[in-house]
This record gives C-alpha cells, structure tokens and sequence, in this order.
C-alpha cells in the first residue's frame, strides 16, 4: 500500500488485533498518527463501495458526527487521523451516552447524500445442514451445537426473508456496536462506517439501541438504556417507526450472515492473507450457533422494550 502521502513514518506501522473483517494498523508519521485498514478483498460478504462510504464519512465530519477524520480512501486501504480514546466495553452504556448515540443517528439520517441504489440483496441462507455436515466431516469444536440448531437456523433464516419492514429506509452507518464505537471525555466516537448504506429505519435503531443496553448475552438487557437511545433520537428531531420484530431484524440476519461467513473461513482451516485471524472466526462462530437461537427465541420479550 502507498502511504506516502501521510508524511514520512517516526516508526514501524503496528498492527492492532481484534477486527471481525479487516486489519487493521497504526502509523506514526511527522504528520501525525494515522489508523490505516486493510480491506478483506479475498472473501468478503458484498463488494465494498469505497468512494460512496468515503464521501459519506466526509459528509458526516463536516456536519460535525464526532468520528476520525476521513483522510483517504482507495480499493484496498482506508485512513483516517487516529482517535486517542477509551474503548467501550460491551456491557450497557450510561444513559447520557445513549442518549447522545441517538441524536447522532438522527443528524446522520438528515445528511443530504447522494447514493447510488444497490440490487434487491439475497436471500438468507439455507445450506445450515449442509454446513453442519461439513463441520462434522472436519472435525470443527463447534459441529455438534450447529447440528444441533439447524432447525432454528432454518427459523432464523425464514424470519429474515419475511418480516415486513415498515420503512422509511435511510442512508445510515448500519453498524453502530460497542466495539465501533470510543469514548473520548465520555461522549461517544463513531468508527467503521465501512458497512454504511441504506436501511430499514426500525432496523437501524432496534440493533443500535440493543447493542448499547446488554452485556456479552440476553440476560441483563436495561430497557432504561434502549428508551435513552430512542429518546436522543426523537429529541434530535427523528421519527420513530411503528413497533414490532422489524427492529431486531437486521441485527439477527447480520449476525445470521457473519456466522455463515466465519463458517466458511474456519472449515478451510488454514490462515487467510486477510480479513479476521482463523481463532477469531472460530470465536465468531461460537457466539453466533449459541447466540442466535437465544436472540431469536427472545423476540418477544425484546417488542416490550418498544412499548
């Protein structure tokens, strides 16, 4: 990768550990420090649309969405000026800092940017049993708990492609998690705008507003914290969509997606030349066969936190 146009380096670029699709790494230059990723372009899920994010992030700088400054951007490599801030842990956020998270949804959603459409995307997978026998041909530690949810999957698979989205669909980052996300003074920094793109509102604020109000599982979800993120949204002057299982949606068919995808890294068994190391896919593929038939099977205990 050409980095030059960033100054001339102070030292050796670092690799930070820990991305689920790309590397990335940090650059010291007589300029400044720089985080620099390098895009997965072996495997990935969909073809990444570098100059439509790019002008997407510069759009959301200038209007002022707290994030690193988009510095450059080319098919392989993104850069952006490096954030000193704390990380977040995955355990529910303050209710000030939820709040905040969702006023900058909103601001983010009012951006006037041009996006070019994309096709209808696919259906959800249904090779699960197939996969399963894979994992079981080679040996996988995880094989037997996904022979034993392939029906569910199947569920989870059917309920993706067949909830109704009420709309109104937004150009959005898709993607704000706690480990996209920094805390610098306590008040939030948006990362990784790689998964932006248009979406079902409801989608956008079920997965973003859940991902802030539980810990590692399912089982210490603070409704407090879920209502703070609505209530920034709303005080920030957004609208929010009806009720019902559109809001986890998205959530759970990414999930469902990622799973399938990790699968498929791990039952090579060799070390790709990029994207997540082999043990970090193994680890995305345990939380996603435990995980998702717990998401699932809550649905309904999850439509109260809207009510």
């Amino acid at each position: 990768m050409d980095l030059s146009h960033l100054g001339a380096p102070v030292g050796p670029m670092i690799r930070v550990h820990g991305g689920f699709a790309n590397r990335m790494y940090r650059l010291d230059t007589d300029q400044g420090s720089f985080a620099v990723k390098e895009l997965n372009l072996l495997d990935r899920r969909w073809a990444y649309r570098v100059q439509d994010v790019f002008s997407f992030e510069r759009a959301a700088f200038a209007a002022g969405i707290p994030m690193p400054e988009p510095i450059s951007a080319d098919h392989d490599t993104l850069v952006h000026r490096w954030v000193e801030a704390e990380k977040m842990p995955e355990a529910p956020v303050s209710a000030a800092y939820a709040v905040e998270i969702g006023e900058i949804l909103a601001r983010i959603h009012a951006l006037d940017v041009a996006w070019t459409p994309v096709p209808i995307e696919e259906p959800a997978p249904r090779d699960w049993a197939e996969l399963a026998g894979r994992a079981a041909a080679t040996g996988q530690p995880w094989a037997d708990e996904l022979a034993a949810h392939v029906e569910t999957f199947l569920a989870i698979a059917h309920f993706v492609d067949t909830c109704q989205r009420p709309g109104p669909v937004v150009l959005t980052h898709r993607d704000i998690q706690p480990w996209n996300l920094l805390a610098r003074a306590g008040r939030p920094v948006v990362l990784d705008w790689e998964l932006s793109g248009m979406l079902d509102l409801s989608g956008e604020l079920g997965s973003t507003a859940l991902s802030l109000a539980k810990g590692p599982g399912f089982d210490d979800i603070k409704p407090a914290t879920f209502r703070s993120v609505l209530d920034g949204y709303v005080a920030a002057g957004g609208t929010l969509p009806p009720p019902g299982p559109s809001w986890f949606v998205f959530m759970i068919g990414g999930w469902l997606g990622h799973t399938r995808w990790n699968i498929l890294r791990c039952l090579t068994g060799v070390e790709a030349g990029a994207g997540p190391d082999l043990a970090l896919s193994h680890e995305s593929v345990r939380d996603g066969v435990r995980g998702l038939p717990d998401l699932f099977g809550r649905l309904p205990q999850l439509e109260t936190l809207l009510v």
